[in-house]
């Protein structure tokens, strides 16, 4: 990580661009149960069988997007083409001088949003995450743009929702990803793309506690320098009332797994999550 990372700025994007594949190529020789995991929801996606080919395309895409963190971490969003639909769901939220919750996934590039909103554009992002996962690249990551690292929220302490009710107060963006159970948070199983899959409710209980706006985001490779942005109104921030909340977040948890199987069936290959996503290996 730390050679390919320093030949990436030394080089540029183009230069070390090639190197992806021979990466992919050993990950889905070597790595037999990312490469079922990645056959096994792109049939789901796209209703047929996968082909090699997909499975490689697949594997490339995620390794495209960790490419590109790096230009988007050193240089901003300028160095791409990115095309947002739906941003007046943000404005719209942050319009009362509170901030708002970007609700993303797996799914496509979530450090977009964090290059842009080290734009003039839009007001400062934190984000809620598990340093410890791919600590490696955080690693990397943090060299690169130390100062992000003051903006990163741990998830599942007891301070963590004071933490973000701190950020929202001061009309900031706070980020959390909302696929991917962790530790012993609360999860509720919701239909994703024909099976029951665990998902978890901590970011919409904390939105729920805090009355905070939730805007949905998913950010989407689509080769070359391209992405493509979407933004959409989950809730409006309205107050609820603690007897209510869980049925509450509930409710706004399965319209959320709704618009990621929208955008999953849109762009299977975006999906990063490699590993037995519904559990069918131990059932």
């Amino acid at each position: 990580m730390a050679l390919y990372g320093w030949l990436t700025r030394a080089l540029g994007r183009r230069t070390t661009r090639w190197l992806l594949h021979p990466i992919c190529w050993y990950f889905v020789a070597f790595s037999p149960r990312a490469r079922r995991a990645s056959t096994a929801f792109l049939g789901r996606a796209l209703g047929r069988k996968a082909r090699l080919g997909e499975v490689v395309r697949h594997f490339h895409t995620f390794a495209a997007t960790l490419h590109d963190r790096v230009f988007l971490l050193a240089e901003g969003e300028g160095a791409f083409e990115i095309e947002v639909h739906g941003a007046d769901a943000v404005e719209s939220a942050l319009r009362s001088g509170r901030g708002c919750i970007l609700l993303g996934s797996h799914l496509g590039s979530f450090e977009m949003v964090r290059a842009m909103g080290r734009s003039s554009a839009m007001r400062p992002v934190n984000i809620v995450m598990h340093s410890r996962d791919a600590a490696h690249t955080a690693r990397l990551l943090s060299r690169i743009a130390p100062e992000l690292q003051d903006r990163v929220i741990a998830p599942g302490r007891p301070e963590t929702v004071l933490k973000v009710k701190e950020c929202l107060e001061r009309g900031e963006i706070v980020g959390m990803l909302g696929d991917r159970p962790f530790g012993g948070g609360r999860t509720h199983a919701c239909d994703f793309l024909g099976s029951q899959a665990q998902f978890p409710l901590g970011p919409l209980l904390i939105a729920g506690t805090l009355a905070a706006p939730v805007v949905t985001f998913f950010g989407l490779y689509e080769g070359g320098s391209g992405y493509r942005v979407y933004l959409e109104k989950l809730s409006g921030g309205d107050p609820v009332q603690r007897a209510g909340r869980d049925a509450w977040a509930v409710a706004q948890l399965e319209r959320y797994v709704e618009r990621l199987a929208h955008y999953a069936r849109r762009a299977p290959c975006n999906w990063f999550n490699f590993y037995d996503f519904w559990n069918e290996e131990h059932r």
